[in-house]
């Protein structure tokens, strides 16, 4: 099916920034081992004194600054949670014409080409979502500090592996604390042929008795057939894929919100990466719900294990969570979708209509700060500076939902932007820049062609959990809208050339059952469409995009380079090509050290982030890993 629709608005949705998050990995080639380097300080300060990329515009920002960028100008350099994770954004927002989106993949190269040079020779910025053996028995990061530190308090785990930046470590402290007790992250682990069943994760000490909180593997923590981990690091060191979009004014941003929210959950599976925890496989290919679980403030009381004594509310979701709410004044938004468990703090949202914002806004944010603040700076206390946003933004940025509606900064000409979160970091920039591209491109379809992606937010947390199960996409059905246009005239193009309209079963308010909009559908379904028995059904989002492009003015060559993109992520979607996390389990699976009980050691993770590293350079173009990139020229 081909859908020919007119655009009425082109170039909207601006890419501002596609953040890249890299791990920093060192070989010692001699003993075949790879360990996360802890040197993301001195790296940064390299970065910082380079003459020629300070000249450029680049280098590293303050920690508060959100610099991004393209063209010539150097990429900007952040510090991350880990002391082995480097952040990267473009130093200046992209352009909106297509041409601009045939920078992004040269940029991103051109960032970790940046970033490796500021290394030493046995270093490697690589994109994987997580390192296989963090936390491990045998060493994995260097230079080596035993598990230890009152911050993390961790059996796996020294403070040292967390930025020293105050904030990092306080972040992982408040959060247990607020807790009373340490996080709690219990991952499937996959069972082989020879994997010990019941598993009992063999790296937990039970007899640890440096801290109080060491008493939660004795009560349970630790859970059978499960990898168990028990700090922050062990989230917030994973490394993704996020997307931040300039809107042309607040209405168009609420409903880029809106939309882009159900496509969440689609991509994250699509962009499956982390197979591997601890040294161990695990029975899942996502990181999404392991960041949940790694900064989990809930109290036992508004978790629903006690009685509400204390505490305000019982809270559904962890503050890393898929979203709850709706924002767009869409006439189509019924009341159906939202979410019926919805908590919000009723006075807060008065205020906030009464300060003028409208009930859709007042709600989101009266949810959002049902939160406590996990980290204050004592000066921000002294006095009240209604010229800065800093609680607001301190609020706002530790509730990490897949989607974050982001206002104007305070004195600034930044316009109302939304930020997409949910997509695991691929191996290579090929892949990264498709996902980003793609990502641009439906958005530009949704607000063109005023598409209506809405269903249910509980299906959307649903399909969030689907995500997690092993090759979801090949394997899994995800609850999707069945008709995403509006109420006015699609022509679809026939065998013969023709075109017929197609008549809409719904008007611009809809009516009748909610259950009716939506169905489950595959991810091939969703990505690449499909037909129903009496012609009709899904058109797709690639051919959505494609019927979008057609509508626009774009000169041929820049066209068949966007196609190169889009191909990976229809290829991806209906299994020809492999996921990363496939990738990954299959080249653990089939090396001869692998003895089919699920442990990744020391010698497979060397050889897989060797293999990994060749990817990265290579792309492909060598003949391997065909199955995951396809044939490369």
């Amino acid at each position: 099916m081909r859908y020919r629709m007119r655009s009425c608005h082109p170039h909207r949705a601006a890419l501002t920034s596609a953040q890249i998050e890299y791990l920093v990995v060192c070989y010692d080639d001699e003993h075949r081992k790879v360990r996360l380097s802890l040197r993301q300080a001195d790296i940064l300060t390299a970065l910082a004194t380079d003459e020629k990329l300070l000249s450029q515009g680049g280098g590293v920002p303050d920690l508060q600054r959100g610099d991004v960028g393209t063209g010539d100008t150097a990429p900007v350099f952040h510090p991350e949670f880990g002391r082995f994770m480097l952040e990267a954004t473009p130093g200046k927002p992209w352009g909106i014409g297509f041409k601009d989106l045939l920078d992004v993949e040269r940029n991103m190269k051109w960032r970790r080409k940046i970033a490796k040079e500021h290394m030493a020779s046995s270093e490697f910025p690589i994109t994987l979502t997580t390192f296989p053996r963090l936390g491990a028995k045998e060493n994995s990061i260097v230079p080596y500090y035993p598990p230890s530190g009152d911050k993390l308090r961790s059996q796996f785990l020294p403070d040292e592996i967390a930025n020293p930046h105050i904030r990092f470590p306080t972040l992982a402290a408040n959060i247990r604390a607020r807790r009373g007790r340490k996080v709690e992250i219990n991952v499937p682990v996959f069972r082989d042929e020879k994997t010990p069943w019941p598993f009992k994760d063999p790296t937990v000490d039970y007899d640890l008795r440096n801290w109080p909180e060491d008493d939660d593997v004795r009560n349970g923590a630790a859970k059978d057939n499960h990898i168990y981990m028990d700090a922050m690091a062990f989230g917030m060191g994973s490394c993704c894929l996020q997307i931040t979009f300039q809107a042309m004014n607040i209405g168009e941003g609420r409903k880029m919100y809106d939309q882009l929210s159900p496509l969440g959950p689609i991509l994250l599976a699509l962009t499956a990466a982390t197979p591997i925890y601890k040294g161990f496989l695990a029975d899942t290919d996502v990181r999404w719900n392991q960041i949940s679980r790694a900064v989990d403030d809930r109290t036992p009381e508004e978790l629903g294990e006690k009685p509400l004594e204390n505490d305000r509310w019982r809270i559904p979701k962890s503050r890393y969570a898929s979203n709850s709410t709706y924002i767009s004044q869409d006439a189509r938004l019924r009341k159906e979708y939202l979410d019926p468990d919805l908590v919000i703090d009723e006075k807060l949202k008065q205020r906030l209509i009464e300060g003028g914002l409208d009930d859709r806004l007042a709600t989101h944010f009266a949810h959002l700060f049902i939160r406590d603040p996990i980290v204050v700076f004592a000066e921000d206390l002294k006095e009240l500076d209604l010229d800065k946003a800093d609680h607001f933004e301190n609020l706002q940025s530790t509730n990490w939902q897949h989607m974050r509606f982001k206002p104007p900064p305070q004195g600034s000409d930044i316009g109302w932007r939304v930020e997409f979160r949910p997509m695991e970091i691929q191996i290579t920039d090929f892949e990264n820049a498709a996902f980003s591209i793609f990502i641009v491109l439906i958005t530009r379809a949704i607000l063109s062609f005023d598409l209506n992606f809405y269903i249910p937010i509980p299906r959307t947390t649903e399909n969030m959990e689907t995500a997690h199960i092993r090759d979801a996409v090949n394997t899994q059905k995800f609850h999707f809208r069945k008709n995403p246009f509006p109420y006015r005239p699609v022509r679809v193009a026939g065998a013969s050339g023709t075109s017929t309209p197609i008549p809409f079963s719904r008007p611009p308010t809809p009516v009748g059952r909610v259950e009716d909009e939506y169905e489950p559908m595959t991810i091939n379904e969703v990505i690449n469409g499909k037909t129903s028995a009496d012609g009709d059904g899904f058109p797709g989002l690639v051919p959505l995009v494609e019927s979008y492009l057609n509508s626009v003015n774009v000169d041929v060559e820049t066209r068949c380079e966007l196609a190169r993109y889009l191909a990976l992520i229809q290829k991806r979607a209906d299994g020809s090509l492999w996921t990363a996390a496939k990738w990954i389990r299959h080249f653990v699976q089939t090396h001869p050290d692998y003895k089919k009980d699920s442990v990744v050691d020391e010698g497979v993770t060397y050889d897989l982030v060797k293999a990994v590293e060749r990817i990265t350079r290579n792309e492909g173009r060598d003949g391997f890993a065909e199955e995951m990139l396809g044939k490369r020229q």
